[in-house]
Order: C-alpha cells, then sequence, then structure tokens
C-alpha cells in the first residue's frame, strides 16, 4: 500500500486489486465516467476486465489499484457529507497500469477513476502519482505512458500534474475498433524523480 497527498486536503492511499473490487468496477461504469472512452462496458466485458486486473501482478503484466480517501479529508459525495470523510476503508476510484505493445516496443499505460462526488479535489493526481512511484519499483518496462482524449481536460492535468511529458497527440484505439483523438503522456521510470 502507498499513501500520497495532494496539494490540498486530500491524502490517498492505494491498495492492490482483489475480489471485492468487482463491486467497485462496476461502480465506475457508467455513461459519465466513460464518456471519453467508448461509453460503459457490459457485464460480461466487465468480468474480463477484472479477471485481467486480478492477473496483473501474477502475470507481471502491471498492477490494477482501488483508491481509498483515508479519514480526516474533507469529501463530498459517494455518501459522505460535506465536511466530513468518508469510512476508513471507502474506495473513491481506481488506478493502475497494464502491459501494451506501443510503436514497436513494449510499455506500461496508466489509467485511472475517480468518482464523480469526489473529482476535482486532486485525489486522481495524488492516487496516480503513488501508483507511478509504485511503477518505478516494480514495472518491468522503462517507460509508462497515458492516453487520455484531447477532449478529456481533467486527465490531461492529471498528467501534467503528476509529472508525465507530454509528446503529442495520436491517434489512439481504445476500446478496440475504436479511435480516438489523444495526447501521449509518458514518464520514464528509470529516470530520477
Amino acid at each position: 500500500m502507498t499513501t500520497a497527498r495532494t496539494g490540498t486536503s486530500a491524502q490517498v492511499r492505494i491498495e492492490p486489486w482483489t475480489d471485492a473490487d468487482l463491486a467497485l468496477l462496476r461502480r465506475v461504469n457508467t455513461p459519465e465516467m466513460k464518456k471519453h472512452v467508448g461509453g460503459p462496458e457490459t457485464e460480461e466485458q466487465l468480468l474480463v476486465r477484472h479477471g485481467r486486473y486480478l492477473d496483473f501482478v501474477p502475470s507481471g503484466l502491471g498492477c490494477m489499484y482501488r483508491i481509498v480517501l483515508l479519514p480526516g479529508t474533507e469529501a463530498v459525495g459517494g455518501g459522505a457529507p460535506k465536511n466530513s470523510a468518508p469510512d476508513e476503508g471507502t474506495a473513491v476510484g481506481t488506478v493502475g497500469y497494464g502491459t501494451r505493445t506501443w510503436r514497436g516496443g513494449t510499455v506500461h499505460e496508466m489509467g485511472w477513476n475517480v468518482l464523480p462526488g469526489f473529482q476535482g479535489r486532486g485525489i486522481a493526481v495524488a492516487a496516480t502519482r503513488a501508483a507511478v512511484a509504485a511503477a518505478r519499483r516494480e514495472a518491468a518496462h522503462r517507460y509508462l505512458h497515458a492516453f487520455p482524449s484531447v477532449d478529456n481536460p481533467a486527465s490531461n492535468a492529471v498528467c501534467a500534474k503528476a509529472g508525465f511529458t507530454l509528446l503529442g497527440e495520436t491517434e489512439f484505439e481504445f476500446p478496440p475498433g475504436r479511435f480516438m483523438r489523444s495526447h501521449d503522456w509518458r514518464v520514464d521510470l528509470r529516470a530520477s524523480e
């Protein structure tokens, strides 16, 4: 587990994905949350994704985490009243990385989701920084990329604030069969922080 603090009051912990996180995966599978990546997945697709996340570490392909907002952090949403903290262990999103082929090489690709009531508080930035730190220790490949849509200013801001370098725009396929204009952001996991 890794704990990180944002520049505001949000403090998060990332915890490795478990079988119990299927419920969280269903909570992020909404039209609002998936509007930049082709829309919600079917239940069958979610089960396949969940199985892949569970297999990331044993297979060496990456690591998926749930984002836990720690008590004492002011938050709104997800059942937490304004100016109160969620219960210990309340998951407010996901962050992680997997392996993919990109431009003739093997790289890691990172993604994240923060539930709507918790967005705009630096949680995604803190969790992404924590996941990048974990990848520096554990990842098999040198480069970690993120490919947010050019039409997704929030995710592009997460990349900038979390230390990624913008390489430019690209045509990116996600989900399979759907192409979108994306920014290609990268972290060199072997470079000193």
